[in-house]
């Protein structure tokens, strides 16, 4: 039988503990998640639950080190209950976690991203390639769906909501969506209606799929030690990105309100 591989949390580990498992798996998982608001069925903290959730599968497969959760993001949905760091000010954050961990000897840092906007994830992608020139840590930041089919990227739709029925059911309210046909801006909901479609089985098929992918992408960059993958991942992922700041722009706060104002118009005179 093959043996298990050995991983820790971070908060819970004494330095020799930390030491022994970076020197035998030097691979330290970081699970991104937000504050924002995804309408009236689901908890604020969706984003992070998801993460933590891929994660903590993850690192049972392939070892190494679990830091907690991290909660803010640039550029969440545009509401009174979403709460977000500037742009700036995350990608600051990131530069000087990644040269941390490059410094104290960690080889790969896998950035578990819950949220998946276009700017968030761009700021996200350019400090993992600067990591990885200036300090040669081979650092992966992906929202793990996204490894699956990008398709399954909604917010506060099916997948999202089938997710949470399989993580935390008892935090899910459908019923709090009502009956009448969905509002972008009461419901949250970007993609397919999740009454009476998302469910806990097809939530949990969701996350062993992302933790699948996952777990082989990290098992590859350990027995390589080659960020070829990784350049190829970040030039699709902005590819995806490019035609958002195309469209509205590079400034986060700006962008990402045009952006929601131009979905509710379309999405209003579809309805």
């Amino acid at each position: 039988m093959s043996k298990t591989p050995t991983w820790g949390r971070y908060v819970e580990l004494r330095p020799t503990d930390l030491a022994a498992i970076r020197s035998e798996v030097p691979a330290v998982y970081l699970p991104w998640g937000a504050l924002e608001w995804h309408g009236p069925h689901l908890p604020l903290g969706m984003d992070g639950i998801i993460a933590e959730a891929v994660a903590d599968r993850v690192i049972r497969r392939t070892g190494g080190v679990l830091m907690p959760t991290t909660w803010w993001p640039a550029g969440a949905l545009p509401h009174p209950d979403s709460l977000s760091a500037a742009g700036a000010s995350l990608s600051t954050l990131l530069n000087n976690i990644f040269a941390q961990l490059a410094s104290a000897g960690w080889r790969v840092a896998v950035l578990v991203s819950g949220h998946s906007g276009h700017i968030h994830e761009l700021i996200m992608i350019t400090a993992a390639e600067r990591a990885i020139t200036r300090h040669g840590l081979l650092a992966m930041v992906v929202p793990p769906l996204a490894l699956v089919d990008e398709s399954m990227l909604d917010h506060a739709g099916i997948w999202e909501t089938s997710l949470a029925l399989s993580l935390c059911p008892d935090l899910v309210h459908l019923d709090a969506l009502g009956s009448e046909p969905l509002q972008i801006k009461t419901s949250a909901v970007i993609g397919r209606d999740p009454r009476n479609t998302a469910s806990a089985s097809l939530g949990l098929s969701a996350l062993n799929l992302a933790a699948d992918r996952l777990s082989s992408a990290v098992i590859q960059l350990l027995a390589s030690d080659d960020p070829a993958p990784l350049h190829a991942l970040y030039s699709q992922r902005r590819s995806r990105c490019q035609s958002f700041v195309e469209r509205f722009g590079p400034d986060l706060n700006q962008a990402t309100l045009a952006w929601w104002e131009n979905l509710t118009q379309e999405k209003q005179a579809d309805g």
